[in-house]
């Protein structure tokens, strides 16, 4: 499989999720800029979307959207537990965390990207996201993962969302900062940064 990615993007949930599963991969870097993969080729002709990630599969078909990325890998190596069986409420649970940040997380995200987004409005999303991850914070509580021991997909898209928090100096409560620590140390996520440049 061929993951493309772009360094610290919503890619990194993927490319994090394929170094726990132990699937065999390729990564390639994609210039979001001019739309050009490393090897030269035009990302446009991959992913007429134009964003990152997608997924090739070994015959060829290509994946994209990273919480549908995510499961596929997670039921392509079951026994890594990154996503529980299909039709089990605990996978529901799963899918509603994907949603969940997805959507009140990486969508908020696009405005401190938006240079024609004001500081005000900047401002409000910062507040905004403070009071998803204090949710985040309050549902964690005696957990080590979002859905409990166990790390899954849902855990290496939350991380993607906390970097991009750290960044933006948007305010964690303190257990989700003791959770972003306990996955960064993971030695899957540190090979996926690595690879990404950005350990």
């Amino acid at each position: 499989m061929k993951l493309y990615y772009s360094p610290g993007s919503c890619a990194l949930s993927p490319h994090i999720v394929l170094c726990e599963a132990g699937l065999p991969h390729s990564a390639l870097k994609v210039d979001l800029k001019t739309k050009k993969v490393e090897d030269g080729s035009d990302y446009l002709a991959i992913n007429p979307k134009g964003y990152v990630p997608t997924l090739q599969l070994d015959d060829g078909q290509m994946l994209t959207e990273g919480p549908a990325i995510v499961q596929y890998l997670a039921d392509k190596a079951p026994g890594s537990n990154l996503a529980p069986a299909n039709g089990t409420m605990e996978r529901y649970r799963l899918q509603e965390w994907l949603n969940f940040i997805s959507t009140e997380l990486h969508k908020q995200f696009s405005n401190f990207f938006n240079p024609v987004c004001s500081d005000e409005m900047k401002e409000a999303t910062k507040k905004r996201l403070a009071g998803r991850y204090a949710y985040i914070g309050e549902k964690l509580a005696g957990h080590d993962y979002l859905t409990g021991k166990t790390f899954t997909a849902a855990d290496a898209y939350l991380f993607v969302t906390l970097r991009w928090a750290q960044k933006f100096e948007v305010p964690l409560p303190a257990n989700v900062q003791a959770y972003f620590d306990r996955v960064i140390g993971r030695p899957n996520v540190q090979e996926a940064l690595k690879v990404q440049g950005l350990a």
